[in-house]
């Protein structure tokens, strides 16, 4: 089973030919409302993936609240985690230009009031990989962290945003995510001094014995952990919308983990899946299915074993 503590939000999505400079308004070709939040993006993502999900978290008391969870439900995620705050849902305003690229600003309503005690212990086991990002009070990871640790399960950090995680939170996980920028921040409040960014995911991996996974959107990605160094290829695609290709990739990460396959298939699983999502709009609705993926697996490139 695979427990998702984070956010939940409304995505205003605006298409337009480019991306405004500072200052500059321009008008868009087309406006679309989309659930999203990494919290519910990525346990949509893993029950797509064929995984068992629950998700905590909060939504506000307006209009958005029930909308944001609409997709989630008819998906089959487990909601009963999910609570009603005395504030607005989460709200993002994503801009996509042509090519895929996109601009995001967040408000976090509800998602600040998101509590580590909406989780009860007893799904804190040994079967449980909990799944975490960073969209929601960080300190309310921190101690979902040491309680899921105490109770044995897995658990794996998605750094994003980016932000500092302290030592003794690497210390108990068992799979970080990051992207270079992301990667570069933990790194560095950690005191990790690399020549490239890439040397990171060794570094942290060797440091906390744990699997650092460094994403590096079409270039692919590298792995390290107790198993070796892994770069897996991202599919050759021509992208529509990049804006949940992360959370794609961690869902379909934590789902492959989940049913027990080995971490470079768990890898190939997740990279095929993003390749998927980025070319289908929006969040939620782009997530692949399981068949989805075993479809693309055929299209991805070997795998490089690093030393």
């Amino acid at each position: 089973m695979i427990v998702v503590f984070g956010s939940i939000n409304m995505d205003i999505v605006m298409q337009m030919d480019r991306l405004p400079r500072p200052g500059e308004t321009l008008l868009a070709s087309g406006v679309l409302y989309n659930p999203g939040g990494k919290g519910a993006n990525q346990a949509i993502a893993a029950q797509r993936a064929g995984a068992s999900v629950k998700l905590f978290g909060q939504v506000g008391r307006d209009q958005f609240g029930p909308a944001s969870l609409e997709i989630l439900k008819q998906s089959g995620v487990d909601l009963d985690g999910v609570q009603i705050a005395d504030d607005t849902t989460g709200c993002a305003s994503i801009w996509v230009d042509a090519g895929g690229e996109n601009s995001i600003a967040l408000g976090q309503g509800a998602n600040l009031k998101a509590s580590a005690d909406q989780i009860p212990d007893d799904v804190l086991g040994p079967d449980t990989l909990v799944v975490m990002q960073m969209e929601v009070p960080t300190a309310e990871n921190w101690a979902l962290v040491r309680r899921a640790k105490a109770g044995g399960a897995r658990i794996a950090l998605n750094v994003a945003p980016a932000a500092m995680v302290p030592h003794d939170v690497l210390t108990s996980l068992d799979y970080l995510i990051v992207n270079e920028v992301e990667g570069a921040m933990v790194a560095e409040e950690v005191d990790i001094r690399t020549d490239t960014p890439t040397q990171i995911p060794r570094a942290l991996a060797g440091r906390y014995d744990l699997t650092c996974i460094m994403t590096l959107g079409g270039a692919g990605l590298l792995c390290f952990g107790p198993e070796g160094g892994l770069s897996v290829p991202a599919m050759p695609i021509a992208p529509v919308d990049t804006t949940s290709a992360g959370d794609s990739f961690v869902g379909g990460f934590a789902a492959a983990i989940d049913a027990g396959y080995a971490l470079e298939d768990a890898l190939r699983r997740a990279s095929a899946g993003a390749g998927v999502c980025c070319t289908r709009a929006g969040a939620q609705m782009a997530q692949p299915s399981a068949e989805d993926i075993e479809k693309a697996l055929e299209n991805l490139p070997p795998t490089q074993r690093l030393t």
